[in-house]
């Protein structure tokens, strides 16, 4: 189950491109109207072994000059003409961790965002901006609420001291609450924790008292991503080497079984394979990236789409600092019909509304003349991996246990 809070395919093919190629020339024609922006701030205080995400600890340096650098970028937002003709309704400040930045560099981040795009009105309006529990202080917390922020995606991971250690963490537990505490002071109400599970040496039992400590601190949203040994991470070269072992498949679908659970007990929803949320707080931008809309992307590695197309930022910061071109692209891919339906059907299953039949059925004349994805659909359907409910199709729980599987099929 694999963490789309960040969402990116990888992009390759003939359509691949240099890093020099303008954005504005790649989007021309395009008739996409992005409803979200997501924005990326490489820095870290600690580089954890299991994270593929682009980050390096920062020795604030280069703060200064990112935001800089970062406000040019939005400032040429407008560069896209058509693209940017709507209203964005999200956005999503990621990384690395945003709060690393220093006060004055984070309220100018901030204030070039309101200043260079074009936002909805702040009741309409989602701005998420992710966390690590030790760099939110009352402070910090004050700059991100009169900044506009009103959503707070903490990583609190696990309240387990043994399973911090495991994932390389270096937030003390207590930090979760003590910055929970400053949002809620400053304003900001809607706010998420994320969790991992299936953590090396985790059991079930440990397991759900990270479900409990999180529930108590009574959080809108819950993220719980089973721990994932991406390629050429520090974590996966442990693990090849035999000096840290994998959970059980068995136990890990335990504990995924006991969040569905608990959470829906609790009063959660899930709406999505790994997301939890209570009614009305769903992640809007993530909805975006599951439903496959159209979003803009700023900051070194960040990947956006718009309407089709598909593309990634230089994700080198040295590179992206001293560019000319706003958008330094490293990556970028327009799919044809056959592409762009299987990545819809992935992203549309992976959500527990799923898709509505009669678009499937009019993609899949269309889109799959070999048949491999209609046989796909029609084992799941079958085995009890997938169930028809009225005019939907969707992923049954043991269809979710499985879902790794069958979407890699599909797209």
């Amino acid at each position: 189950m694999a963490d789309l809070e960040r969402y990116s395919l990888p992009l390759a093919g003939e359509s691949s491109i240099g890093s020099r190629t303008p954005l504005a020339e790649v989007a021309a024609g395009s008739t996409a109207r992005p409803e979200g922006a997501y924005i990326h701030v490489p820095f870290c205080r600690h580089k954890c072994h299991y994270c593929d995400f682009y980050s390096f600890v920062d020795t604030q340096d280069r703060q200064e000059a990112f935001v800089a650098r970062l406000e040019d970028e939005l400032e040429h937002a407008t560069d896209l003409g058509a693209t940017v003709g709507s209203r964005l309704v999200t956005v999503f400040i990621g990384g690395g961790t945003p709060t690393l930045l220093r006060p004055p560099l984070l309220a100018r981040m901030l204030a070039a965002v309101r200043r260079c795009l074009p936002l909805a009105p702040d009741a309409d309006l989602e701005w998420t901006v992710e966390a690590n529990p030790e760099t939110v202080d009352a402070e910090i917390a004050a700059v991100l609420a009169a900044g506009g922020v009103n959503r707070v995606s903490l990583g609190a991971q696990s309240f387990d001291p043994q399973s911090l250690r495991a994932l390389e963490r270096d937030h003390r537990i207590e930090s979760v609450a003590a910055a929970l505490g400053h949002l809620r002071e400053a304003g900001i109400t809607n706010l998420n924790l994320d969790l991992i599970f299936g953590i090396p040496g985790s059991t079930l039992e440990s397991w759900r008292g990270d479900l409990e400590a999180a529930l108590a601190l009574e959080p809108e949203h819950l993220s719980a991503y089973g721990l994932t040994y991406e390629p050429n991470t520090p974590l996966a070269t442990k693990e090849a080497r035999g000096e840290i072992e994998a959970v059980e498949e068995d136990l890990e679908a335990s504990m995924y079984e006991d969040a569905c659970n608990r959470l829906a007990a609790a009063g959660f929803e899930r709406y999505e394979i790994s997301n939890w949320a209570r009614p009305g707080r769903a992640c809007l931008h993530n909805l975006l990236y599951w439903r496959n809309r159209s979003w803009l992307a700023f900051g070194p590695s960040a990947s956006g789409h718009l309407d089709g197309l598909r593309f990634k930022v230089v994700p080198r910061l040295g590179e992206w600092l001293d560019s000319k071109d706003p958008w330094p692209l490293s990556e970028w891919e327009r799919l044809d019909e056959h592409g762009a339906f299987g990545e819809e059907l992935m992203l549309g299953l992976r959500l527990t509304e799923g898709v509505d039949t009669a678009w499937l059925e009019d993609r899949l004349a269309r889109c799959d003349a070999g048949g491999e994805r209609r046989r796909a659909l029609e084992s799941a359907l079958a085995d009890g991996r997938l169930e028809q409910i009225g005019t939907r199709l969707r992923l049954t729980q043991r269809g979710t246990l499985l879902a790794n599987t069958l979407l890699a099929d599909l797209v």
